[in-house]
Parts: C-alpha cells; sequence; structure tokens
C-alpha cells in the first residue's frame, strides 16, 4: 500500500518534533526563542504546524544539534541521484 503524507503532516510532525524537544531541554518558548533570536509567536507558529519558514527550521535544528542528521539525509539523496544516473 501507498502511504499518503501530506504537507500539513509534515509541518505537524516538525511542530511535534520541536515541542518535545523543548520540553526535554526543559525551555519554555520565549526561552527558546530567544535562543535563536526570534519571536515567542514564531515558535508557537513551528509548534502549530503553521508555515515554518525554511530558516526557522534550520535554527531549530542548530539548536538542537540536529543539522547533521538533515544534512546527511540530503547528501544522501544526492548520492543516490548521482549513482543512478551513471547507470544510464
Amino acid at each position: 500500500m501507498f502511504d499518503f503524507i501530506t504537507i500539513k503532516d509534515v509541518k505537524n510532525n516538525i511542530g511535534k518534533w520541536c515541542k518535545k524537544m523543548g520540553k526535554s531541554e526543559k525551555l519554555t518558548q520565549q526561552e527558546l526563542a530567544n535562543e535563536l533570536g526570534l519571536s515567542r509567536y514564531t515558535i508557537v507558529n513551528l509548534e502549530n504546524g503553521e508555515n515554518p519558514t525554511l530558516d526557522t527550521l534550520l535554527k531549530v535544528l542548530h539548536y538542537f544539534d540536529q543539522m547533521n542528521t538533515l544534512n546527511q539525509f540530503i547528501s544522501t539523496k544526492i548520492d543516490d541521484l548521482d549513482n543512478s544516473k551513471a547507470m544510464y
């Protein structure tokens, strides 16, 4: 079967992840916002799955030391594409 996932599903999951990471670090939304140079409103929107910008997401990933995970995923996808083109 096909798994159908929407953009909204991904936004909601990013928000849930951000909220759980903040709680695990015992950070309030305001404290996280201050650490990232963002407004509390931006963090609230992110946690609610409300159109986070790429910059906001990258700041959060960097703060929680997850930037490498995303970069490795993207690099692997690039390598996969390079390798699949080499076969033709």
